[in-house]
C-alpha cells in the first residue's frame, strides 16, 4: 500500500488488528518531533491528519478538529496532560539518543535514561500533548546493547 496516495477509505479497510489515534493540537509539529527523536516516518502530512510508520507500526495523528463529531470528543480536556496514563513503548528506540535529542523538539524528560529490572534500558519523554513515549532497548548482561 502506497500511504502516499492510497485513498481513505481503502487505507481504512485495510487496518487490522490494534490501532491508535492520537488526537494533538498541531498535527505538523507532533509529526517532526516524531521524526527528529524516534526517526518515525510521516505520510499523507496535512494540517489535519498523517499515518506514522515506526518499523513495521502504524499509528495515525488527527487534528481536534477532525474528532468534533466523534462521541469521545467531548472527553478531550481543554489543557495538557492528554494522554495521562497511558504510555506509548519504543522498543526499538536508543532512549539515550532519544533523550539527548528530547529538548530541542519540546520534548520534557520525565526520566532520563535508566537499567530497569525488566530487562530495558527506557527514558520517558512527554511531548506537548501530554502522551509519554517511552523509548527502551534490551539489556545483556545488565548493560544497554543499543
Amino acid at each position: 500500500m502506497d500511504f502516499e496516495t492510497v485513498e481513505a477509505a481503502v487505507f481504512g479497510a485495510g487496518l487490522r488488528g490494534l490501532g491508535l489515534n492520537l488526537l494533538v493540537r498541531d498535527v505538523r509539529a507532533e509529526a517532526a518531533r516524531l521524526a527528529a527523536v524516534f526517526g518515525m516516518q510521516a505520510h499523507r502530512l496535512s494540517d489535519d491528519f498523517a499515518i506514522i510508520g515506526y518499523g513495521p507500526a502504524l499509528f495515525q495523528l488527527h487534528h481536534d478538529r477532525t474528532f468534533a463529531s466523534n462521541p469521545a470528543f467531548a472527553l478531550l480536556p481543554e489543557t495538557s496532560p492528554r494522554g495521562g496514563g497511558i504510555e506509548l513503548r519504543l522498543y526499538d528506540s536508543d532512549p539515550d539518543a532519544a533523550v539527548a535529542l528530547a529538548p530541542a523538539h519540546d520534548f520534557s524528560v520525565l526520566q532520563p535514561p535508566t537499567d530497569k529490572p525488566h530487562g530495558l534500558r527506557e527514558a520517558t519523554l512527554l511531548c506537548p500533548d501530554g502522551y509519554a513515549w517511552v523509548p527502551s532497548r534490551p539489556l545483556q548482561s545488565g548493560r544497554s546493547i543499543g
